[in-house]
């Protein structure tokens, strides 16, 4: 793939407001098909990472396009306060049996960060609706994203973004998450994970528990963590505490929920730790529409619409065509076994991750659940030392992954401040087969990176 060709100039598009001048050009995409991305040039790119994490059935998938098509022959949008449509029932009724009991209605919405925006005012007027109007205190995790818009913002714990919007958002308490890679001294990763659940209770005394609305989490850490999982005992730990003080859990879902995890949620792996409120979106319609939506209680919602209804909404809500295709994706994901293969899938490829750890310099940590894994990238495993952030490394791992036909969702939280990382999470869809080429191609990826560090004096030669 080393004579990949790209669009020569950046244009009128998206890349215009996302992309410095003198950035190297995007390849230019074709088509899709299966698990892989070809560009303009014929070139083909293995997808291991789903879109980032949204494209979980692959690209150009017969049935899901055969669902679209057979909606647009019959109606694509009507407001939603005018009309209901067989596709919106379909599909609310199909998540919420998925979902389970206590999260079985969906309030439909167009992504993560609506859906986001929406759990949090529906814990608000829930509040509101059940006398207890002086909650209103959301609390978030440090470091933790939950979304671009204001609100969802607001409650993430990034402190570039807030450096830059902070003046726009009104602040709200943050706790530490409890990360497994670089540890407080004196710690183990248990010990610290009962550390930050203690952090949780402390920050709600602090605050006053009649003050506080809602902690929210992301259960499997999505862009802020890179698929951080925490020791069992925290979610349980947490659970209890915001059941003890009236404080209402949401997991944000958007990246792992939709079976990503080798569950239905990521929830499903901590049954005693079950929230109250969970965001889903990406995978939900696998990228095909733009979808998104809040699970919450049918009791939760009856008091709500006791009270005068739900005072939110978007001109997309529960979007006819959106619903379609999300049905259409929950039908596949349960007749063809999909949650069952991330299960399986994720294991072969973490075993491939731990293989590449042991030979690779730069791999410090591997983590994650089913299909949403990530690698720490580092200068030095004993040390844990980061890659020098001027070396910009996630930037760099993604070119040099696009020569070698993979492409990969490489981050750096906060410019850096937690490390740089890699995300692995590649179609629901994958194969055996599959993961080996996308291991070996990994693999390539990081000897590459590893021979140009060496050569810059980064790491050491031996």
């Amino acid at each position: 793939m080393d004579g990949v060709r790209t669009s020569p100039e950046i244009g009128f598009g998206l890349q215009a407001f996302t992309r410095p001048p003198g950035a190297p050009p995007l390849p230019r995409i074709a088509r899709g098909e299966g698990i892989w991305l070809i560009d303009t040039d014929g070139n083909r790119y293995l997808d291991a990472s789903s879109g980032p994490v949204a494209s979980n059935l692959g690209h150009g998938h017969p049935r899901i396009l055969a669902a679209m098509e057979a909606q647009a022959r019959q109606a694509v949008f009507a407001y939603p306060s005018q009309f209901e449509s067989a596709a919106n029932l379909e599909f609310a009724e199909r998540l919420g049996r998925l979902a389970g009991p206590g999260l079985d209605r969906a309030f439909i919405v167009s992504g993560g960060s609506e859906a986001v925006e929406s759990a949090i005012k529906f814990a608000r007027q829930y509040a509101v609706a059940t006398g207890e109007a002086s909650r209103w205190k959301v609390i978030g995790r440090q470091p933790g994203y939950h979304g671009n818009t204001l609100g969802a913002l607001a409650v993430s714990g990034d402190d570039h973004a807030h450096e830059v919007f902070g003046p726009l958002l009104r602040a709200v308490p943050r706790v530490p998450a409890p990360l497994s890679y670089r540890l407080p001294a004196n710690h183990t990763v248990e010990s610290h994970a009962r550390a930050c659940a203690a952090a949780l209770e402390e920050a709600i005394l602090r605050e006053g528990p009649e003050t506080v609305l809602a902690f929210i989490m992301e259960p499997v850490g999505g862009l802020a963590t890179g698929a951080l999982v925490a020791p069992d005992s925290y979610y349980e730990a947490v659970r209890q505490i915001c059941t003890r003080h009236g404080v209402k859990l949401i997991f944000d879902e958007v990246m792992s929920g939709a079976g990503r995890t080798g569950r239905f949620l990521a929830a499903d792996h901590w049954p005693a730790a079950r929230p109250d409120i969970v965001v889903v979106a990406k995978g939900l319609s696998a990228g095909y529409a733009p979808l998104g939506a809040t699970l919450v209680s049918a009791e939760m919602v009856r008091v709500l619409a006791e009270s005068g209804g739900f005072m939110h909404g978007f001109t997309y809500n529960a979007h006819v065509m959106s619903c379609a295709v999300g049905a259409a994706v929950l039908r596949e994901i349960e007749e063809a076994d999909l949650v069952g293969n991330a299960a399986r899938m994720g294991k072969l490829l973490r075993q491939r991750l731990e293989a590449l750890a042991t030979r690779s310099p730069i791999i410090g940590n591997v983590r994650g659940k089913g299909l949403l894994m990530a690698v720490e990238l580092v200068a030095d495993r004993q040390t844990q030392q980061m890659i020098p952030l001027e070396k910009v490394a996630p930037e760099r791992v993604k070119q040099l992954a696009l020569r070698r036909g993979l492409a990969l969702y490489c981050r750096r939280t906060s410019r850096g401040a937690y490390g740089d990382w890699l995300m692995l999470s590649p179609p629901l869809t994958i194969t055996a087969e599959e993961i080996d080429i996308l291991a070996d191609r990994l693999g390539a990826v990081l000897d590459d990176y590893a021979s140009e560090l060496r050569s810059e004096g980064v790491i050491r030669s031996s």
